[in-house]
């Protein structure tokens, strides 16, 4: 049901080639914004918090593939509070599919894969550059933490979404887990604090995204001294936040009570 859906909103975009293909190129564009930032980084100096350009480029990389693609399933999560507050939910709730469907296909646009190339592309160009000890382990543990990272974004975009059945409005609230967990995933750990480190390991699992995982692509050391073991801890992390995520959305539909509209 949500192929179908989605493909309904594809064949109505691509009536429109043109404005399709202009959209999803400003869309790459804009979304490599944050890769010249890191570029700027490196113009000024060699290193950040102890990471060469290859191995930024790679967390920039692993961590956009992520975001982007989970945004492409279900970024459109977020519009949820914009349907209770209009009582358009109440619709969907009369319908054969699921709402949570309804809501994640939503003008579902191929433009979003636009913000996919520039993560594509560089990780294809650095990875062939990276010091690492290419092993077996290693060359597998790349697209497991992407497809695990994927769905660790994915499962906090429901959660954060299912805030809106108790909050009249956390748009911004939850764009800053969301979108700037993005934004945070995308440089070393390394830079910030440890005690924000390790919340962003066992509180909110954003570290199972691409650091841990790089860390043992990298045979790096964990600057903020954490187990080794976590380094293998992003299927179980995706694991847990999936489930947060349906346990969230499944018990705000059930206490959920309509405008009244």
């Amino acid at each position: 049901m949500y192929a179908l859906l989605a493909w309904t909103w594809l064949r109505a975009a691509a009536r429109y080639p043109v404005s399709l293909a202009l959209l999803t190129a400003a869309v790459a564009v804009v979304g490599a914004l944050d890769l010249v930032a890191i570029m700027l980084l490196f113009a000024r100096a060699p290193v950040i918090a102890g990471f060469g350009a290859a191995e930024v480029l790679f967390l920039y990389g692993t961590s956009v593939l992520s975001f982007a693609t989970a945004d492409l399933l279900l970024g459109s999560s977020s519009r949820l509070g914009q349907h209770i507050r209009q009582g358009s939910l109440d619709a969907m709730l009369v319908r054969p599919v699921s709402p949570l469907i309804q809501v994640a296909t939503e003008d579902f646009s191929p433009r979003r894969t636009g913000k996919l190339i520039p993560g594509a592309v560089v990780l294809a160009a650095v990875l062939p550059r990276l010091d690492a000890p290419w092993d077996a382990g290693r060359i597998a543990m790349v697209p497991l933490m992407v497809l695990c990272g994927t769905a660790i974004f994915a499962g906090l975009w429901v959660l954060t979404a299912s805030l809106h059945f108790v909050l009249i409005d956390a748009h911004a609230a939850t764009k800053s887990v969301t979108d700037g967990g993005g934004l945070l995933t995308q440089y070393p750990m390394s830079v910030f604090g440890r005690d924000f480190v390790r919340g962003v390991t066992f509180a909110v699992p954003l570290a199972f995204v691409n650091w841990q995982p790089a860390l043992y692509v990298l045979d790096r050391p964990d600057p903020a001294g954490l187990p080794s073991w976590l380094r293998f801890a992003s299927p179980a992390a995706a694991v847990l936040v999936c489930a947060a995520a349906a346990l969230a959305w499944r018990s705000g539909l059930r206490h959920y009570r309509s405008t009244g509209s």
